[in-house]
């Protein structure tokens, strides 16, 4: 009897290590599989990547971009562009906000209003003449650095585009500001504002360059709205209207 037992046990104990031994060998080719689809995968990317030409990636940058200014900075273009929009309305600069406090202590609110309001028309009107240059700017951009570009944060284009355009856009920017003061009105609003707060009792004297100012302002709004469109573009699949795009942001995907 004693026999028997130990016999059923030994084969039990076969069956037993049998069984591990298979599940072990089922669970090495499930990893050695898993690994050999990731190796496989980052090599797809990687080979995309080489196969993909600097050229082609920076035309769909440039694409992006460009979609970025015409879908976006168009907008700011349109009575209340900036002035309606969270994102980039133009507020008082530091120095003017005790204007704009002491104006509206006199009772004269609507007139502080009228002030911010004439600020971000005058940067409606500016864009609508500066979009072309933002489009000459996109054109020449040879991005040297494409793929790290596209993989990297999600406003990196707009980033590195900014950091290459900026000072060249300020100086072509900043004339056309000044003329759109004169063309909306802002410049005799702002006028009779800083004269008026300027000869109120016991206030320190004001003389801001608005113009640089709203030139500024102008420019870092245009910019934000460009980052919209870029990260739309590289979070949403359908937000990439054409093949090229396609093909080029699917390698960040």
């Amino acid at each position: 009897m004693k026999h028997i037992i130990l016999a059923c046990m030994t084969v039990f104990t076969l069956n037993a290590s049998a069984q591990t031994l298979n599940d072990l060998a089922n669970s090495f080719k499930k990893a050695t599989s898993t690994s050999t689809s990731s190796t496989s995968s980052t090599s797809s990317t990687a080979s995309s990547l080489i196969n993909m030409s600097n050229t082609d990636i920076a035309a769909g940058l440039r694409e992006a971009l460009n979609l970025g200014i015409e879908d976006q900075v168009n907008k700011l273009t349109q009575t209340d562009g900036f002035y309606k929009n969270d994102l980039v309305k133009i507020m008082l600069p530091a120095e003017l906000q005790k204007v704009d406090s002491g104006l509206r202590k006199m009772g004269l609110g609507n007139l502080a209003d009228e002030g911010i309001k004439v600020l971000n028309r005058a940067a409606e009107d500016a864009v609508k003449e500066a979009t072309p240059i933002f489009v000459e700017a996109v054109k020449g951009i040879t991005f040297d650095d494409a793929k790290t570009i596209l993989l990297g944060n999600e406003d990196a284009a707009t980033t590195y585009l900014t950091a290459k355009t900026q000072t060249e856009l300020y100086k072509k920017f900043e004339p056309v500001i000044n003329e759109s003061f004169t063309k909306v009105g802002a410049d005799k609003v702002w006028t009779g504002i800083i004269s008026k707060y300027n000869s109120m009792p016991f206030v320190s004297q004001v003389n801001p360059n608005l113009t640089d100012y709203v030139t500024n302002e102008a420019l870092s709004g245009v910019y934000k709205m460009i980052a919209v469109e870029e990260k739309e573009i590289r979070k949403s699949t359908a937000a990439r209207s054409t093949k090229l795009l396609q093909s080029v942001f699917e390698l960040q995907d």
